[in-house]
């Protein structure tokens, strides 16, 4: 959330008690130019004010940014070329007890392969361990005498539905209810367009033996695929490996699972990446009916959305 001087304001932190408090503040941080970190307390009942589920410990983190401060304006403007690129990226802000006013040397955005900011040894040992687990992160760490204030700018999730029949339109009516970038993918145009998937952020027509995926279609990490083909899926599943996308999920049989992955074990993928594969895909229900279906994948979907 930005603060104005006018206290006029963009964004929110939820509203409620938490907001008010960081606006009541905003003239003291204006006033000093440093930053001021609160730990708050929250009952229930001021939680459900700010849309949360409930109370517990909260640290809002006020920052002064400083027009003049060329190295902060730097990291701003990195954030904001990473947001614009679809990239996912983290920023590390360092808040030292002896020293409360930040400046673009106390900030770093670390994205999965770079790190920007002045060098820093503390923060390169940080950056090694959100490495190891990058979408799943500490908020923030203590140091010997600093605190880490870590703020994760994740891209929406992004999901991969590879087959347009029935089923894959009930997933896409879905997933859009629940904040997921959906894309479609089929060879056939008959079944790959808009006007059967009305709620798709992308559509897609691709070759009919499936083959370069990865060409046409920019598959991050964090991605999730779920693959509803006719007889293709050993060639969609491979490339599906090569993405290392966050979840693989595909229709069929345990002994179909058993077919497909011995045969692509073949192709250098070790057992762990096969065995993080889903299929069955979805959770046991008994679903029967396309709808059923879809409903059970998705759930699969949020559960590993938050675990």
């Amino acid at each position: 959330m930005l603060i104005r001087k006018d206290a006029s304001i963009e964004g929110t932190i939820g509203g409620g008690t938490l907001e008010a408090m960081a606006i009541q503040l905003a003239p003291e941080v204006f006033k000093t130019k440093q930053c001021s970190v609160e730990d708050i307390e929250l009952t229930d009942d001021d939680a459900r004010a700010a849309g949360m589920v409930c109370g517990g410990e909260v640290s809002v983190l006020l920052e002064y940014i400083d027009a003049l401060d060329i190295s902060q304006l730097n990291i701003y403007h990195k954030a904001k070329e990473l947001k614009v690129s679809d990239t996912d990226f983290v920023m590390i802000t360092k808040i030292s007890q002896s020293k409360r006013h930040l400046s673009g040397k106390n900030k770093w955005i670390c994205t999965e392969t770079d790190l920007f900011g002045e060098e820093d040894k503390e923060v390169q040992n940080i950056v090694k361990e959100l490495r190891e687990n990058f979408n799943h992160i500490k908020f923030h760490l203590y140091v010997g005498n600093n605190r880490y204030m870590i703020e994760p700018f994740y891209t929406t999730d992004k999901l991969y539905i590879v087959g347009a029949g029935h089923i894959s339109q009930q997933i896409a009516a879905l997933t859009k209810t629940l904040g997921f970038y959906t894309a479609i993918l089929d060879d056939r145009e008959a079944f790959a367009n808009k006007e059967r998937f009305p709620t798709a952020d992308e559509v897609h027509v691709v070759p009919s033996t499936y083959e370069g995926l990865l060409q046409d279609v920019h598959i991050a990490k964090n991605s999730y695929i779920v693959i509803v083909t006719r007889g293709v899926d050993k060639v969609v599943l491979e490339q599906a490996l090569q993405a290392k996308a966050k979840y693989i999920g595909m229709i069929g049989s345990k002994t179909k699972k058993k077919l497909r992955l011995f045969s692509t074990s073949t192709r250098g993928f070790c057992a762990k990446d096969l065995d993080d594969v889903c299929c069955p895909v979805g959770v046991s229900i008994n679903a029967q009916t396309p709808e059923e279906i879809a409903i059970s994948i998705v759930a699969e979907l949020i559960k590993v959305r938050r675990s």
